[in-house]
């Protein structure tokens, strides 16, 4: 104790002790905020957060309540994730001025880093599907096209045409084309069932068997008309209906014209 005593009344215990302190609480600060200070991707996220939740403000509290609750014309957005979000907005089918009829593609009304700003918003508020990456949705690489049919024809043909090039359903509805539909927008639209049509969940379809849907369809896009004018490849009852009609028709018409001219 007395030696220690002795270092105390040092002359250079004083500087020594000031240097020590003031190296703790740099040290002490230094690891406080490493600890609470944000990563780029976590700031960029809260960033395009803040500026979803001001175009939400301005183009979709209207209808769908400022705290996204939903209204009398619009449902809740709480829970429907990002993927559902970037799929309406993304294909242009929201925002839109008449909710009584079924919702139709156009051209979208936001770029897309806003899309992805809404999204993002929506999905903060509470947990729900998320947009798919380029990874997830490799389907040249993990779909199979033969799968891919197959469980089009058993799933989808039935509203969207053998050959996904729509068709009519009940109480004026409709299910749209598939044909120059991103893939992504496809693999979306399977997870969250816009509209009329179901959710088809990873215990439904697994994420594989999605791709492989996905590869049919765009296989089917790029199939060539060898037979000429398609007709909406709505099947050959219907067409050779159509060309009947057609037929019978001009040949109806020629007839009356003839008769005319021979009187």
């Amino acid at each position: 104790m007395k030696r220690l005593s002795q270092y105390r009344r040092h002359k250079a215990s004083a500087p020594l002790l000031l240097v020590i302190a003031l190296l703790g609480i740099g040290t002490t600060f230094n690891v406080a905020s490493a600890t609470i200070k944000q990563s780029p991707t976590t700031f960029a996220r809260s960033a395009a957060i803040e500026e979803g939740k001001q175009l939400f403000l301005k183009g979709c509290s209207t209808c769908h309540g400022l705290n996204a609750e939903g209204g009398a014309i619009a449902p809740s957005l709480i829970g429907v994730g990002a993927a559902s979000v970037d799929f309406q907005v993304g294909t242009g089918r929201m925002p839109v001025a008449d909710m009584s009829t079924q919702i139709s593609r156009k051209e979208p009304v936001y770029n897309e880093e806003e899309v992805a700003a809404l999204a993002a918003y929506v999905a903060s508020l509470a947990p729900g599907p998320a947009i798919p990456n380029e990874e997830a949705l490799n389907y040249e690489r993990d779909g199979s096209t033969a799968e891919g049919g197959e469980l089009f024809r058993n799933n989808c043909a039935m509203c969207h045409n053998f050959a996904g090039q729509g068709g009519a359903l009940t109480q004026g509805k409709y299910a749209p084309t598939l044909m120059g539909v991103e893939p992504k927008h496809i693999y979306e639209a399977l997870i969250t069932g816009p509209q009329s049509m179901p959710v088809f969940s990873d215990k439904t379809l697994t994420p594989e068997e999605k791709l492989s849907v996905i590869k049919w369809i765009k296989a089917a896009e790029a199939e060539p008309n060898l037979g000429g004018a398609t007709m909406g490849r709505v099947g050959p009852v219907t067409e050779g209906l159509l060309v009947w009609v057609l037929g019978l028709g001009i040949l109806i018409a020629v007839a009356v014209w003839l008769t005319s001219r021979a009187r």
